[in-house]
Formats: C-alpha cells, structure tokens, sequence
C-alpha cells in the first residue's frame, strides 16, 4: 500500500510511485501513435481512410465511463472489506491477550507459561495467514514460533492457519480440563478465537471469489475498442490535437481499468494492495509485549513510500 502525505500540485503531475501509468504506458503509447498515423493520413491522403461521426463515441464513452465506475466500486468493495476483516483479526488478537490475563491471575507461573504457550499460536496463525492469502510469502516466520510436532502438522495441512485454531482450541480445551480456566473464561475465549476464524473465512472468501470474468472481459474488449476507434470521429475537429486527446482519454480508461483489476486483489504484491504483512508484524509486537517481552523490534514503516 502507498503510504505518503499529498504532494504539491507540481509534484503531483511527476510522481510514478504508486502511479498506475506505468502499467498503461504501452497502450497510451499505442493510442497516441495510431492517432498521429491517422491525422497524418487524413492531411496527406485525404479520403483514403474514413472518417465518422463524433456524437456515438461521446456517448459510447459516458457509458463506459459508467460500466468502469460501477467495476472500480465493486473492486474497491473488496479493498475496503478485506480491510475491515483484518480490522477485526487485530482487534480480536489483542482482545484475546487481554482476556488470557485469567491465567496468570488465578495460576501463577503455569498460568503465565500457559498464556504464554496459547498467546504465540495465535501470533503464528495471524502470521501463517499471511502466505494463505499472498502468493510468494515464506512460512518462516510462523514455523520459528511453533514446536517439532505442531510444525509437522501445520506444514501437512492443506489450510495451516485452520490447523493452528486448531491447535490453540486444543490449547483451551487442555486447560480447561485441568481447571485453569472456568466455564465462563474458557466460552469468552472461544469466542474470540471463533471471531478470528470467521475473519480468516472472510478473507479466504475475498481471496478466491473474484469478480466475474465476463464482466472484467467486457470492459477490457470495449476500453481497447473505444480508444482505438477514437481518432477516426475525432479527427476532423481536433486535428493534430488528437493525439494529446486520444493519450489522456486512454490513461483515464486504461488507467481505471488497471486500478480496478489491482483493487480486485487486495492480498496481492500490487503497489496498492494490503500491507498484511505489515499488519501482522504488529499484531505480534502487540502481543509480545501484552506477554512481558522487553527486547521488541520496531514497528513496520513504509519503505520509499511502500508498506506491504
């Protein structure tokens, strides 16, 4: 994800990080030089190639304009729920560290080593979401924090973070047959761990229930048509201008189209995506610290204005 404060009005039309025209660039390219070959065309070879009515174009373009912000609404949709869902999973990390401090109160020091033991499995399984939602990510930071036999299990699983609620519900249940934790704390945990499992649904959810390929297929198809048709209906009126004009409506369409397809994928590595892997890393800051830890490392930061 960007994280930077908003430039000056200057600076605002050379910034390229974060920019989507550096993945529209070929096809802005191509709009601009089709429509200098046509203008040059039409002022050499008059009649040689045709030239149409603009009045369609417009109104195929306001309709386009529509369809693209109905998609990016739909993508941004995505965006902003996955976030909302990692919203809850920190919320509900460090809710349960808070409500785990029964253990320490009513147990002493086997308390503290159970809370402890139950507080790093769900420090590994916020980590072990990570790699489940973001190709490319190594499981090394969830299996530092695991045991032999816990790592074995979690790496033969077909779904490792649902293997590690596992393992911390198995933690729950352990403890409460040894009468560390009573009716009532032992069901407000639970439903805690419940909550996080359910965020985890969710994302997994958002993560492979993209948005309709036929609809993504239409908006590709017509975007392409409409800028490349785009010179021949405006031609007559725009003369060597057109060029300019046919580049900036295709770095619009183009550019709306691609923002679309990045927002659709909030796990992914695009520039605009979730930093959850920043996210994560501070839920176990948040939790290595709600366990006594002194020697903790710093926060995540945005590295030239990235955060992933």
């Amino acid at each position: 994800m960007i994280v930077r404060s908003r430039p000056t009005l200057l600076r605002l039309f050379f910034i390229l990080r974060g920019s989507i025209i550096k993945r529209v660039l070929p096809q802005i390219l191509l709009t601009a030089i089709l429509s200098s070959l046509v203008v040059l065309c039409h002022n050499l070879w008059p009649g040689v190639l045709p030239v149409f009515n603009g009045a369609p174009f417009a109104l195929l373009g306001i309709a386009l304009s529509i369809f693209l912000g109905f998609r990016n609404n739909a993508c941004y949709d995505r965006w902003w729920e996955a976030r909302r869902q990692w919203g809850v999973i920190v919320f509900s990390a460090r809710h349960f560290a808070r409500q785990t401090l029964i253990l320490e109160t009513t147990s002493g020091e086997a308390g503290a080593v159970a809370r402890k033991r139950v507080l790093t499995l769900v420090i590994a399984f916020v980590q072990a979401l990570v790699p489940h939602l973001r190709t490319g990510v190594g499981r090394g930071k969830v299996e530092r924090l695991l045991s032999q036999d816990i790592n074995a299990r979690y790496d033969a699983s077909r779904n490792p973070p649902e293997a590690l609620s596992l393992e911390i519900a198995r933690e729950l249940a352990d403890l409460r047959a040894k009468g560390m934790l009573t009716d009532i704390s032992y069901q407000m945990l639970d439903r805690t761990l419940a909550d996080l499992t359910l965020a985890q649904a969710s994302c997994e959810r958002i993560r492979w229930t993209p948005v309709p390929f036929g609809y993504t297929l239409l908006l590709h198809r017509t975007a392409h048509l409409f800028c490349l048709m785009l010179p021949f209906g405006f031609d007559d009126v725009l003369g060597w201008f057109m060029p300019f004009g046919t580049a900036l409506v295709a770095y619009t369409f183009f550019g709306l189209d691609a923002l679309g397809d990045e927002l659709e994928e909030p796990f992914g590595r695009q520039p605009n995506a979730l930093p959850i892997e920043a996210i994560a890393d501070t839920i176990e800051i948040n939790l290595r610290e709600a366990m006594g830890e002194k020697n903790l490392p710093p926060l995540p930061v945005a590295v030239d204005y990235l955060l992933m």
